[in-house]
Formats: structure tokens, C-alpha cells, sequence
């Protein structure tokens, strides 16, 4: 009997090349996470987050379809470059087809933490117009500085967790503590967040 927890990722991606849908369901759950890492700093443009994992998750597939360890890489950085490129491609393609700048800007009403709860972790702007996108970048990594500022250390650690892709339940095995004190510091999150205003 194979114990899959055991094997390798690349030993994995061998089974699943070969047909096997265990060792490829095993790999997915493996990579979930940088999945979800991944597409945080994206946001698709008229669609949802999902949307967004749902491409990651194309290109992971895409990965273990085309895994060559005769190259020499390790299976998780082939396969972390395949889910970026394959995301960076749906939010370039739909960048391309709509030019409202409303979908290229940052609310100033809007709480910082509702665009994180919704992976909108980076400002998008044009792909034509990279010095937007950097300032818009800029802007937002102060503005989660100013947050963690005014955070506990408990609370620093969810959000942190929280930012990594991880549920409340990961989270609170991560940090052992109660499901309900990791939701009881996101609201507290959200309260100080609220008060953080763009420069």
C-alpha cells in the first residue's frame, strides 16, 4: 500500500502523470496554500476572488501535467512559476479588455481591511502604466504598516496568517488558540483598519 503523505512531491507528480488521481488530489491539497499566496496580490478585473483562485489553481494543474525532473527544478518552484504566470496572464488579459479607472483605483471610503478580506492586496492600475501600478503598490504597503502599528501581538499574528491564505481554522490551530479569538481579533482588525485613511 502507498502512503502518499510520505512521498515526495515530485514522486507524487510521477504517480500523477502516470493516472493517478490520488497522488494528483494529494499534490493540489499540498498546494492550495501557495495557490491562495499567490493570487493575493491580483485582482481580476470584473470578477471575484475566486475567479482568480480558479486560474491559480489551471496552472498548478498545468504543472503537474508538464513536471520534467530530468531539468533538475524542484517540483514547487515549477510549479509556484506556473501559477504565477498563469494568473499574471488572466489579470493582464482582462486589464486589456477594460479600461473603466474606476476598476483601477483604491476607494478612499472603503476600509483597508475589506480590500484584504477580498485578496485585494496590492493596488492594480493599467498594465501600460507601471509607474501607477509601483506608486499605487507603495501607497497600500504603508497603509498595512500603519495597520500593524496599531495592532497587538496576537492580532499581528492573525493578520499575518490571514495575508499567508490561511482559514480561521488553520489559524487557529497554527496559533492554538480558540476559532472564536482568531475571529474576535479580525474584528478588531477590521475596527482599527477602519480608522486608516490614505495619506
Amino acid at each position: 500500500m502507498i502512503l502518499w503523505s510520505e512521498l515526495s512531491d515530485e514522486a507524487l507528480c510521477r504517480f500523477a502523470q502516470q493516472g493517478s488521481g490520488q497522488a494528483a488530489e494529494d499534490l493540489v491539497k499540498r498546494y492550495t496554500r501557495l495557490v491562495k499566496t499567490c493570487a493575493r496580490p491580483y485582482f481580476l478585473v470584473g470578477a471575484d476572488a475566486e475567479d482568480l483562485l480558479q486560474e491559480g489553481m489551471l496552472g498548478l494543474m498545468k504543472a503537474i501535467r508538464e513536471f520534467d525532473e530530468r531539468k533538475g527544478a524542484p517540483f514547487g518552484a515549477f510549479a509556484k512559476l506556473c501559477v504565477t504566470r498563469k494568473i499574471f496572464s488572466a489579470v493582464r488579459a482582462a486589464a486589456a479588455l477594460k479600461h473603466d479607472p474606476l476598476n483601477h483605483s483604491m476607494s478612499i471610503d472603503r476600509p483597508l481591511f475589506e480590500d484584504l478580506a477580498e485578496s485585494h492586496t496590492r493596488v492594480t492600475a493599467p498594465i501600460s502604466d507601471p509607474e501607477s501600478l509601483v506608486i499605487g503598490n507603495e501607497e497600500r504597503e504603508e497603509l498595512i504598516k500603519r495597520l500593524y502599528s496599531l495592532l497587538s501581538e496576537f492580532e499581528a499574528k492573525v493578520l499575518t496568517l490571514f495575508l499567508d491564505g490561511l482559514s480561521y481554522e488553520e489559524m487557529s490551530e497554527t496559533l492554538h488558540k480558540p476559532i472564536k479569538s482568531v475571529d474576535n481579533a479580525i474584528q478588531r482588525i477590521k475596527r482599527k483598519s477602519a480608522a486608516i485613511k490614505p495619506c
